[in-house]
């Protein structure tokens, strides 16, 4: 399987990365993003792009994948909807349209999160742009898309976010939610857990187009 990882630096893309790269049947990984990776491995290449809205002069790196893991995105903490939108549903479909042109039997797997809002109406900001970028995926002729939506994310293996507020935050929580994993594994995932469920959907599919944390654990058996 080739792969291609969009937000291989963040918090899920990191384990995303992890699990690629240990995984055996995974024989090519590409990072796109407009730094570095930072992980050092045979197996992995890093295509560094400053705008994350064009790619025709990178078409033909961009072709002969079997499945793309997008979990690039930002906090909307202080965002308006318009710049929130243009960094969310203009990103993401800008690299989905290219990828489903490119690669018609590919899977597509988004990160949105616990809460999004598909009937695109409700109150909260977030939750309505990222249910837009979701039903536009799904409307997209890929071979298959899914939609993860995660709730509480423990961070495995060493890895950390890169923004310093949720460094902290997760350094205070992160007793709690080894406990609340523990006591509720329906609403908690790793990082190890999300990376895995991306290779089980990419491998075999799932029963919905929308998984919750529930679903992604069903995955797992």
């Amino acid at each position: 399987m080739k792969v291609v990882i969009f937000g291989a630096t963040g918090m899920v893309g990191q384990g995303v990365v992890r699990e690629c790269l240990l995984e055996s049947e995974v024989e090519r990984v590409t990072a796109v993003g407009r730094s570095r990776s930072g992980v050092s491995d045979p197996k992995l290449e890093d295509l560094i792009l400053p705008d994350l809205t064009a790619y025709d002069a990178e078409e033909d790196r961009l072709r002969g994948f079997d499945a793309c893991f997008f979990s690039l995105g930002v906090s909307s903490a202080g965002m308006s909807e318009s710049d929130y939108d243009n960094v969310t549903y203009k990103i993401t479909l800008a690299a989905a349209e290219t990828l489903v042109r490119l690669n018609p039997g590919m899977t597509f797997v988004y990160v949105s999160g616990a809460g999004t809002d598909s009937t695109e109406r409700g109150r909260v900001m977030w939750a309505r742009v990222k249910g837009r970028t979701e039903n536009a995926l799904l409307a997209l002729p890929f071979r298959a898309a899914y939609m993860f939506r995660p709730g509480l994310i423990q961070p495995m293996h060493g890895i950390r976010s890169r923004t310093a507020s949720y460094r902290v935050l997760y350094a205070v929580l992160s007793p709690i939610l080894g406990l609340a994993r523990r006591w509720f594994p329906k609403y908690v995932l790793t990082t190890e857990e999300i990376g895995l469920a991306m290779l089980k959907v990419a491998n075999v599919g799932a029963p919905k187009r929308v998984l919750e944390t529930a679903d992604l654990r069903a995955l797992l058996g």
